[in-house]
């Protein structure tokens, strides 16, 4: 049975803030455990968004209308960042913090007989997609909506300590290239909603505006409810640099091998971050090309372990 509107609000949990610069990992996701979503004070340098902001400003602006209603009108879209801002790459996708609450919420470890031999695979996690979102004045609400229905994920109802790791599918990092504010379209949320039955639907009385400055982050969960917010000023801008990240057996959202096709990128990237981007395996052997790790067979190498 779903949570009455009144339960749902006695039981809204506290949204935490961290210093990025001291945050531990572990205590970021009993954040995320209990909230859904959590504030990371300081995560990008500000040479950074500056750097962000040249590389792509001419796409925000080339960007037209959202055919569709599930982003304003006046919502503009970047995506394939990776090929197009090698410091959105670095600071935003890479970012320490970023990757290992991903690591630790969506890495799958499975085990299995294979003969008589009992096996453990373990599956990181991968790139999900990559868009930057600016928001102009007169925007409307964005849908609350959960980010996981790409995935056909069915979220069932349960507490904080009946949440198990491996529940998500997916994490999402907002990091808010200008000053991000209630009136200005900051992503809204509802804490807690990530323990909702799949069948209780959002309640916009309920929503925490994740406000943050310029260069904070908003880590979140999945399965939360979110959804950008109207922009009710005059003239500002709301502009948030965003990825998400998923299992390494799902397929992700954004085709990153079409968004920046291998060759546009060979060479601008370590073998870890290819690797992030999802030129992987996931174990045993999800991924492969010609039965070959995908990176032996792009670059000729034989420096990878064996599929199996």
């Amino acid at each position: 049975m779903a949570l009455s509107k009144d339960d749902r609000r006695r039981s809204l949990p506290d949204v935490q803030a961290f210093d990025a610069a001291t945050a531990n990992v572990d205590d970021i996701v009993a954040a995320l455990i209990v909230a859904g979503g959590c504030v990371l004070k300081g995560a990008v340098a500000q040479d950074d968004l500056a750097q962000i902001e040249k590389d792509t400003r001419i796409c925000i602006l080339g960007d037209k209308a959202w055919g569709g209603d599930f982003f304003p009108k006046e919502t503009k879209r970047v995506m394939g960042l990776i090929g197009k801002s090698p410091t959105f790459t670095r600071a935003i996708v890479q970012s320490p913090l970023a990757v290992a609450a991903a690591e630790k919420i969506l890495t799958s470890t499975y085990s299995c007989w294979v003969g008589d031999e009992w096996k453990t695979f373990v599956s990181k996690p991968q790139l999900n997609n990559t868009i930057i979102f600016s928001i102009a004045p007169g925007a409307r609400n964005q849908e609350l909506h959960r980010d996981d229905m790409i995935h056909h994920n069915p979220v069932r109802q349960r507490t904080a300590a009946d949440y198990k790791i491996g529940d998500d599918t997916g994490v999402g990092y907002f990091v808010a290239g200008k000053k991000a504010t209630k009136d200005n379209g900051v992503t809204r949320f509802i804490p807690g909603s990530h323990l909702w039955g799949q069948t209780t639907p959002p309640d916009e009385s309920l929503t925490f505006y994740a406000e943050i400055e310029a260069g904070d982050a908003f880590l979140f969960l999945s399965s939360c409810y979110h959804g950008g917010s109207a922009n009710k000023t005059a003239d500002q801008e709301r502009l948030m640099y965003s990825c998400f990240y998923t299992k390494g057996f799902l397929r992700q959202e954004e085709n990153q091998y079409l968004s920046a096709p291998f060759e546009a990128i060979k060479g601008k990237y370590d073998q870890p971050t290819l690797e992030l981007l999802g030129y992987n395996l996931s174990p045993p052997f999800m991924g492969w090309v010609e039965m070959k790790h995908p990176l032996e067979f792009l670059t000729g190498t034989e420096s990878f372990k064996d599929l199996y």
